[in-house]
């Protein structure tokens, strides 16, 4: 039937076929039935693969049953929030799967859908500003430059090798350019995509390292504030650790940028678990901060972060940069079954209560779910992803719920 939705499967060869039964998706560690309100058309630039060693699970006659191929799922592109995981069972060799978003993928009425939201636009993320022909050319001339500069070199090859589009950005002379600052940090991510432990997955970006000089940061910050659209420098990039732990020069850095340039705006992705360094980079004159964050909960932001220090500590982060003037975003990393509990959702309440941040960056979490609940605890009290978004933005009305980094007039 056209408007039945149809489960999808893959053989060894990566070949991808319907299946005769329903379409699963996963929330947690629960299976459920995919409805057409769960479901928004395959986005241009999205990505299907299959999942080895993981067998796709759909439902038929009145039970969720295991299928003869392997599983699908679909990697949305930014702007998206996927509300359910794949559905599968692993098989005993199952190794764990490289750092993606991986989301659910069916068929209905005849094409390709995913079960997920649109939550933000911004055409200067498509994907079709990128991986240009000119980027080569751009990157010599920007090298011509700012000869021997290490940063320079660094986003080059993110730009070729990574695909990077913050790094990009720096050569085209536009927008959102990383700068990358700092080799170490002072947390353990689960999914940290810059550092892994050889025997997990492998990162899909290299860490620098190197430490910049104030002298490095400030000639890219000026070249890039100078004459970019809607510029914006960036500290704290994929490619790096914890940039807080480089406020000395980060500092230094910043003082320099403004003694030659008002343009544009000075931001900081973070951890925000350094609170002297945060504050020192506040008061030289940052103009935004983005908080990566899992959950509002101390216990539960401690499995993902492992961090040498505690959620009280990014608390005090951004109650300063706050109370100094400073846009403050969260960078929320999200997993289908974990933010959309009942206990997350109320301790986001309280959260935001005591700290109102201007902005909630919902980022699809990369990585393998079945690894990630292995380590996070299990609760079945879903409000589920809708109902999670849609809560945050009726108790929060001037709070903004989207993807990406806005300009900050």
């Amino acid at each position: 039937m056209k408007n039945k939705i149809t489960a999808l499967i893959a053989d060894e060869r990566g070949n991808i076929f319907d299946e005769a039964a329903e379409g699963v998706g996963r929330v947690g560690e629960e299976f459920f039935k995919l409805k057409p309100e769960d479901l928004i058309k395959l986005p241009d630039s999205a990505d299907l693969m299959f999942l080895p060693a993981r067998r796709a699970v759909g439902y038929r006659r009145g039970e969720f049953v295991t299928l003869k191929g392997f599983a699908v799922s679909v990697i949305l592109p930014q702007g998206y929030t996927r509300t359910h995981l794949p559905s599968f069972r692993r098989t005993h060799d199952a190794q764990i799967l490289p750092l993606y978003g991986y989301t659910a993928v069916v068929v209905y009425k005849d094409e390709l859908h995913a079960a997920a939201l649109y939550t933000d636009e911004n055409h200067k993320w498509d994907p079709q500003h990128y991986n240009t022909p000119a980027l080569r050319k751009l990157i010599r001339r920007v090298k011509h430059d700012l000869p021997e500069n290490r940063i320079v070199a660094q986003v080059a090859n993110c730009s070729l090798k990574w695909h990077c589009l913050t790094a990009q950005n720096f050569f085209y002379g536009r927008w959102e350019c990383g700068v990358p600052t700092s080799p170490t940090c002072n947390a353990n991510c689960l999914g940290c995509i810059s550092l892994q432990a050889a025997e997990c997955c492998p990162s899909p970006q290299s860490r620098i390292t190197f430490k910049p000089t104030a002298d490095e940061i400030a000639a890219v910050g000026i070249y890039h504030l100078s004459h970019a659209e809607d510029a914006i420098i960036s500290f704290g990039q994929g490619c790096e650790g914890e940039p807080s732990l480089q406020a000395e020069n980060i500092c230094a850095a910043i003082k320099k940028i403004r003694a030659a340039t008002s343009r544009g705006q000075i931001n900081i992705n973070t951890n925000a678990g350094f609170t002297a360094g945060i504050k020192k980079i506040v008061d030289a004159g940052l103009d935004s901060m983005r908080v990566s964050i899992i959950s509002a909960n101390a216990d539960n932001y401690q499995r993902y972060y492992r961090a040498g220090y505690k959620l009280d500590a990014v608390k005090d982060s951004i109650r300063y940069a706050l109370d100094n003037g400073v846009h403050v975003s969260l960078n929320m990393l999200y997993m289908p079954g974990f933010n959309d509990r009942q206990s997350e959702l109320d301790a986001w309440k309280n959260f935001l209560d005591a700290l109102p941040v201007q902005m909630i960056q919902v980022r699809n979490l990369n990585y393998d779910p079945d690894e990630f609940f292995r380590v996070m605890p299990a609760d079945k009290n879903f409000v589920g992803a809708k109902n999670f978004l849609r809560e945050l933005e009726t108790t929060f009305p001037a709070l903004t719920v989207g993807n990406f980094s806005h300009y900050v007039k």
